[in-house]
């Protein structure tokens, strides 16, 4: 099982932000009471968290009310005197609290986690590229469904929702943010709204490769404070967290190290400039440029096998691949003085000289600046999940990275009605 430990620094601005954020910080100390301890009376909660009867009362009615916590027995057993038995409480096995979701461009991945914080469920559910988003949004949710029926879950006491999507996102911020022209990429404003009216649930919705850097940042027991991210799948793009806070941008367009112009007589991108990095480092421009040469390459199955054998052509793309990339990441390293560079997605582990050779490239580009020891470039750690888990660690809310992060947002009636309690 795979678990998020983040520290608790959230911040708000309102009042009702304020009131919510306390509420949620009682709610989370109950239940971290009751995953440490199991089983506990009201009385015994009350005094483990140091709440009032009457704020604790209100609290476990609320979660009981979710569904996030059952009333598993009484204490007739252990209970000393007269009285009436008092009912012991615990956390549901069964409920999905939490829930990350990441849209890539041919694929959406699910993750769930429980109250504590650890993933219970995931899965995957794929599509063509040119699927539209009503469809896309559909399946997400049929396999939402399937995966509660795969794993008996229920989605009652959902706390929050994290979205990772391609491209900039604007729907939880309400701005208008000009739209780049691979609109067939790029997820429509109300993605939030539907998954908030679906589930009834806060929804925080934002881009998945940024929240993929988040996740690398935080998957780690010391936080990393500064660290550049790029992922190499059907596209290719960044995240950056710096001074230890995730970074959006004006425009919601930080990071976007995909269309940072790598070779300027290269091939048309579908953004609509020439020799993008994404046009050499993308999981499809590899494929395409092995072919090119004559190696049979239609997935990353048979890249894999080619680098098993030892292919020469292929491994002369791969490392002509790292040093490209090496070069766009020593620029972001020499511009940020990042503690870390991670390289996402999996031809970074299927073709690990990708990472390899950009290490080399960028410890040339970084060779004139005086440190101790040099940045560590890694590959990334969670894979294709990493937007999922990403989203998930946005959603919980309780991390420095998160400092001044946009507050989720609910639509509906109940959605409206739980934010504000």
């Amino acid at each position: 099982m795979e678990k998020f430990r983040l520290p608790s620094v959230p911040a708000m601005s309102t009042t009702t932000g304020v009131q919510a954020l306390v509420r949620r910080t009682h709610e989370e100390r109950v239940l971290t009471a009751l995953r440490a301890e199991g089983a506990l009376s009201r009385a015994e909660l009350a005094q483990r968290v140091g709440l009032s009867r009457t704020t604790l009362s209100e609290i476990t009615a609320t979660l009981l009310q979710r569904g996030a916590i059952v009333v598993v027995d009484t204490d007739a057993a252990r209970r000393r005197g007269s009285g009436r038995p008092a009912e012991r409480l615990a956390l549901d096995p069964a409920s999905g609290q939490y829930l990350g979701v990441d849209f890539g461009h041919r694929r959406v991945r699910v993750a769930v986690a429980d109250a504590s914080h650890e993933i219970v469920a995931s899965g995957v559910q794929r599509y063509d590229d040119e699927t539209g988003w009503s469809t896309r949004i559909g399946l997400a949710f049929d396999l939402v469904d399937r995966l509660g029926d795969e794993h008996g879950l229920h989605f009652g006491a959902l706390q929050a929702i994290g979205i990772g999507v391609p491209g900039p996102y604007t729907g939880v911020r309400g701005e208008t943010v000009p739209r780049i022209p691979w609109t067939r990429h790029t997820a429509p404003d109300g993605v939030d709204h539907a998954f908030a009216g679906r589930f009834h649930a806060p929804v925080v919705a934002d881009n998945n490769t940024r929240l993929a850097a988040l996740a690398e940042a935080v998957s780690r027991p010391d936080a990393v404070r500064d660290l550049v991210y790029v992922r190499l799948s059907d596209g290719v793009g960044g995240g950056l967290v710096v001074t230890g806070r995730l970074v959006t941008g004006s425009r919601g367009f930080a990071g976007e190290l995909g269309h940072v112009t790598a070779d300027p007589a290269g091939v048309e991108c579908r953004c609509g400039k020439r020799g993008c990095l994404e046009t050499v480092a993308s999981v499809p421009a590899i494929l395409a440029t092995c072919r090119g040469r004559g190696v049979e390459a239609d997935s990353l199955d048979d890249l894999a096998a080619a680098v098993a054998k030892g292919d020469p052509v292929v491994d002369a793309v791969l490392r002509e691949v790292g040093t490209t990339l090496g070069r766009v990441l020593g620029a972001a390293a020499m511009t940020l003085d990042p503690d870390e560079v991670v390289i996402g997605g999996e031809v970074a582990h299927v073709a690990p000289v990708i990472v390899e050779q950009a290490a080399a490239t960028l410890r040339y580009e970084l060779y004139s600046i005086p440190v101790d020891g040099h940045c560590v470039v890694r590959a990334g750690r969670l894979h294709d999940s990493d937007g999922a888990f990403g989203a998930l660690a946005a959603v919980f809310h309780q991390s420095p990275l998160l400092a001044g992060y946009p507050e989720p947002e609910s639509t509906g009636e109940s959605a409206t009605r739980r934010s504000a309690q």
